[in-house]
C-alpha cells in the first residue's frame, strides 16, 4: 500500500492542548464495524455500550518527566534531551537534536554529566556520571515529553494529565492516551456491570511516533518497545473467549501488545520481550475485538492500524465525520470505539 492512501482529514485548529476535565465526559465516536453506523456518545457512557462479560484492557506504563535541559559542555548551549529507555550500567538511549558525535560531553542541572557513547541514524547512547541517578535527574528537572503538536510548555498540570489512572511501571516518553479518558468512576461503573479490567505494559518509545518515511508501507519497520503480557491476564482472556465475549482493547499500544504476545500461531501467551510489530490492513486479529482509540496523526503507524481493523475508507468517512462535529484531536482529544454489537448504540 502507498504512504498517500492514509493522507486523512484534518483540521489543525481541531487539537487539543488540554484534556476534557472530568477526562471521562470526553466525546466519543461509536463505530459498528458491520454497518458503518457511527454514533456520537460520551466516555462516561462506555458501561452501558458494552455487555456484562467483556473484558476491557488498558496499558499500565508510566510516563517519565524524561525531558531534561543540559548544556553542551564545549560551547554552553542550552539544549533538551530525552531520555527514552535504561540500558544498564547508567548507559541510556536519548533523543537529543544537533551535531554530536561519540565523546560530546553534556552537563545537567544537578552538577552530572553524560559522555555520548553512540551516535547513529538509529540511536544515541549517553553514558551518565555524577550526584544522582538519571531518574533523579528527571524527578528534580525533567518535565513531561508532550508531543510536538501539542504548542506550548508543559505544566505542573501535566504532570496529572498526562498520566493515566493505570500508571505503574515507569519507562515510557509518552502516554497511551486512550487510557487518560479513563477515571476512578468510570472504571467502578464498568466493573459494577459486570465487565473485567486486564493490564499489560507495552513502554512507549520512539516506534510508535517514528515517521513512516517508506512510499510502500510495507517497507517501513518498526523500532522495538518492550511488552509484558502476564499469565494473569492471558488466562482473563481465555475466561472470556470461552464464554463467547469480547476483549476490548483501550490504546493501540494493547492492541499491539496483545496480537504480540499471539504471534506463535498457538494463540496469546504469556509474553516479555520486545514488541516489532507493524499491523497495516490485511492484518489478521487474533485477540482483539474491538478498539478504544483517540483521533491521530495522517501517515502514521497508529492511523494503520485502526485502518487494518476497520478499513481505510470507514475510517476516512469517520474522520469527515468527526472533523465535521469539530471533535478534539490527538493526545488530550477526544476518542473512537469501534467495533460491532455496542447495546445502546442506536
Amino acid at each position: 500500500m502507498l504512504l498517500s492512501e492514509f493522507d486523512f482529514p484534518f483540521d489543525p485548529t481541531l487539537v487539543a492542548d488540554h484534556p476534557v476535565i472530568p477526562r471521562d465526559r470526553a466525546r466519543l465516536l461509536v463505530v459498528e464495524r458491520a454497518s458503518g453506523a457511527r454514533t456520537h456518545r460520551q466516555i462516561a457512557d462506555l458501561p452501558s455500550l458494552l455487555q456484562q462479560g467483556d473484558l476491557v484492557v488498558v496499558n499500565n506504563t508510566k510516563v517519565m518527566p524524561a525531558r531534561v535541559p543540559a548544556h553542551v559542555r564545549s560551547s554552553g548551549k542550552l539544549i533538551d534531551l530525552l531520555f527514552v529507555q535504561d540500558l544498564g550500567q547508567a548507559v541510556w538511549e536519548v533523543l537529543i537534536k544537533g551535531r554530536f558525535r561519540p565523546g560530546s560531553m553534556i552537563e545537567f542541572p544537578d552538577g552530572g554529566y553524560g559522555e555520548i557513547l553512540e551516535r547513529s541514524q538509529t540511536r544515541t547512547t549517553l553514558k551518565v556520571t555524577g550526584a544522582s541517578s538519571v531518574y533523579d535527574l528527571m524527578q528534580a528537572a525533567g518535565t513531561m515529553p508532550l508531543p510536538p503538536y501539542i504548542k506550548r510548555l508543559p505544566t505542573q498540570d501535566d504532570l496529572q494529565w498526562y498520566q493515566t489512572m493505570f500508571a505503574q511501571h515507569e519507562g515510557a516518553i509518552a502516554a497511551p492516551t486512550a487510557g487518560l479518558h479513563f477515571t476512578r468512576e468510570l472504571v467502578q461503573a464498568l466493573i459494577g456491570r459486570g465487565i473485567e479490567l486486564a493490564q499489560v505494559t507495552l513502554h512507549v518509545g520512539p516506534g510508535t511516533f517514528r515517521s513512516v518515511k517508506s512510499e510502500r508501507i510495507e517497507d517501513h519497520r518498526m523500532l522495538p518497545e518492550r511488552v509484558e503480557v502476564s499469565a494473569h491476564t492471558v488466562e482473563q482472556i481465555r475466561r472470556v473467549r470461552e464464554r463467547g465475549h469480547r476483549v476490548v482493547a483501550v490504546g493501540t499500544t494493547v492492541v499491539r501488545a496483545l496480537e504480540t504476545a499471539a504471534r506463535g500461531g498457538t494463540g496469546i501467551v504469556p509474553f516479555q520481550g520486545p514488541a516489532e510489530l507493524f499491523i497495516t490492513p490485511g492484518f489478521e486479529f487474533q485477540v482483539i475485538d474491538a478498539l478504544v482509540t483517540n483521533f491521530h496523526l495522517p501517515r502514521t503507524t497508529l492511523l494503520m492500524l485502526v485502518s487494518a481493523l476497520m478499513g481505510i475508507g470507514p475510517l476516512r468517512a469517520a474522520y469527515e465525520e468527526a472533523v465535521a462535529q469539530r471533535y478534539r484531536f490527538y493526545s488530550y482529544g477526544d476518542a473512537m470505539l469501534i467495533g460491532t454489537g455496542w447495546d445502546g448504540a442506536t
